[in-house]
């Protein structure tokens, strides 16, 4: 008799089912492949650009709000027009892109950091620290992001070190919130009541087991707060407390042509808003997408 033949099935990683399940989405592909793209765009600003936007030698007043399409003193075409100080767009918006997004990658994962961290020993230590912790939150969340931003860089003043802190002093309070939540549920779970009995310590319990099965609502909000973070730093530089007319970013870019849209010279100010909506859009659109994805409530 012959034996017979099990059939062999195949078991999808959790990595390959997250890929599959967001490939299932035309609309957050979309949003992959424009972020994508803008990160690219953002990495190599310094290779891919016709001109340095910070190298003063370069640039050349007589070139000054050229119109896109226009060729400027030295030959060279401006496909989206020039600025108020004779910079190409393209490159100023590549470089800006660069500027936006440094800031507010680094301000979401310094403030991710820190909040997690903190809402994860107040799920885990309870008590006063977990009230003086959560009562800080309330108060963090009472007042709205922009008034404290304002008022932090107000006090600091102008630069990308003091726009980082602004931003991560505004953001920490939803990842504090969102990992307490998330740690509570953990935290009565049979894993972690075995490494209770087993004698491990606290630390140990909070960083290997509590903060990593915490970590898929942190990711969800960290997108969303990603894009909230450039887009509050595009309104800041926007209201000039942003950071210096030397590193300008997206909403510096914006605020430079704001005098001029009156006068017809739209481009200044509306190419680098559009870059600013694609890639807080293309943002979203991935967090949507991941928000659905880790939600247990939708899933399959």
């Amino acid at each position: 008799m012959s034996e017979a033949i099990t059939p062999v099935v195949k078991v999808q990683t959790p990595f390959k089912r997250l890929c599959s399940q967001f490939a299932e989405s035309p609309v957050a592909m979309v949003g992959l492949v424009m972020l994508v793209v803008v990160m690219f765009t953002a990495l190599f600003a310094p290779w891919i650009s016709p001109q340095n936007p910070y190298d003063l030698a370069t640039l050349d007043l007589m070139d000054a709000r050229l119109a896109p399409g226009e060729k400027g003193l030295n030959g060279q075409t401006y496909l989206l027009g020039t600025d108020g100080q004779g910079r190409d767009m393209v490159s100023a918006i590549f470089y800006g892109l660069r500027v936006s997004l440094y800031v507010g990658l680094t301000s979401g994962i310094i403030a991710l950091v820190i909040g997690s961290v903190l809402g994860v020993l107040a799920a885990h230590l309870g008590g006063r620290f977990e009230q003086f912790i959560m009562r800080l939150v309330d108060i963090q969340l009472g007042f709205p992001a922009i008034l404290v931003a304002l008022v932090l860089l107000a006090v600091l003043g102008k630069g990308v070190d003091k726009i980082i802190i602004a931003l991560v002093s505004v953001q920490w309070a939803y990842y504090a919130r969102t990992a307490r939540s998330a740690a509570l549920v953990e935290r009565g779970k049979e894993y972690v009541e075995a490494a209770r009995s087993l004698g491990l310590k606290g630390s140990r319990i909070v960083l290997r087991h509590l903060l990593p099965n915490a970590m898929a609502p942190l990711i969800v909000v960290g997108t969303v707060q990603v894009a909230h973070a450039i887009a509050l730093e595009a309104t800041l530089s926007f209201l000039g407390l942003g950071l210096p007319a030397t590193e300008p970013s997206l909403g510096l870019l914006i605020s430079n042509g704001y005098e001029y849209l009156l006068s017809g010279k739209y481009w200044i100010s509306v190419y680098p808003g559009i870059a600013l909506l694609l890639t807080i859009l293309a943002i979203n659109l991935v967090g949507d997408q991941m928000r659905d994805i880790l939600n247990p409530r939708l899933s399959r």
